[in-house]
């Protein structure tokens, strides 16, 4: 497995790997690798004949409150985990080689964004959107594997990867899960004890209005209220957003869901904030 920090020799790789005719795979990633991630990678090993799994904590991404300098970092067990799972390269620049100092061009997408995360995290999108057009650049990637636990980022990727004619496939990736139900995520190493203990309610909470909606119940209000009823008082988190909305366009469904929806949330403990989702089609 080769390290590689410079982007102008990734790019070079990539576009000999092009040239021999090898089919590139790229698994996105901030790093702190976890069996989620890991599964991400096998998915690219199916579809790819040459995988590059990057590490980057993309700052452009991250409000000023948020958690950038407490993001958890492991550069040396990641790299061990790629070179278990047979990754071929791994590719981890530097903040200054993806940003130039006076950098000021941004990819902005104004539709998909607007609610969810979008609207609790103003410019995250707008980092994400760009970090992920200069890896495609700098990787040159046939398909590419995002995770299902970002619903929304990865709805995103793919309208920015349409509209800008990158020549990508985007693959999504199930969510992965503990054994009490919590998405693996990074940040889930940094939950106190009593939030930890919380946060299983959140998939608990989306199953309970899955049996709903398996059972027939079609009303919007009647779901998120089921959501809510199983998620209690969360102190000491709190819900920064419930949303049902349509599965593809991630607009609100009016007073019922009759169409395959997503439905998403997002919980704020101290110094934490997680995700969760579950479509119901």
């Amino acid at each position: 497995m080769r390290v590689v920090r410079d982007p102008r020799e990734m790019q070079d790789l990539a576009l000999a790997k092009r040239r021999s005719g090898a089919r590139i795979g790229v698994v996105p990633t901030m790093g702190f690798l976890h069996e989620g991630h890991l599964s991400l990678v096998r998915i690219a090993k199916r579809e790819a004949d040459w995988v590059v799994l990057t590490l980057f904590v993309n700052p452009t991404q991250f409000g000023p409150k948020e958690d950038l300098d407490r993001y958890p970092r492991d550069f040396d067990r990641d790299c061990a985990l790629c070179e278990a799972e047979g990754v071929d390269v791994v590719f981890a620049p530097e903040t200054p080689e993806v940003y130039a100092p006076d950098h000021t061009v941004y990819v902005v997408e104004d539709v998909l964004t607007r609610g969810l995360c979008g609207a609790s995290r103003p410019g995250h999108f707008r980092g994400v959107l760009t970090v992920v057009a200069k890896l495609f650049n700098l990787t040159l990637p046939d398909v590419a594997v995002f995770g299902e636990k970002d619903a929304q980022q990865l709805r995103v990727i793919r309208r920015m990867t349409r509209d800008l004619n990158f020549p990508v496939e985007i693959v999504g990736g199930p969510i992965l899960r503990e054994a009490d139900g919590v998405a693996m995520s990074s940040r889930n190493k940094n939950l106190d004890p009593a939030s930890r203990r919380i946060a299983p309610r959140l998939y608990q909470s989306l199953c309970a209005a899955r049996t709903a909606y398996e059972a027939g119940e079609r009303r919007m209000a009647a779901l998120r209220e089921r959501v809510l009823e199983t998620l209690g008082d969360l102190s000491p988190g709190a819900v920064d957003y419930l949303e049902v909305v349509d599965d593809v366009t991630l607009e609100s469904c009016g007073e019922r869901a009759d169409a395959p929806v997503l439905i998403a949330l997002a919980v704020q403990f101290p110094g934490v904030r997680l995700i969760d989702n579950i479509r119901l089609d």
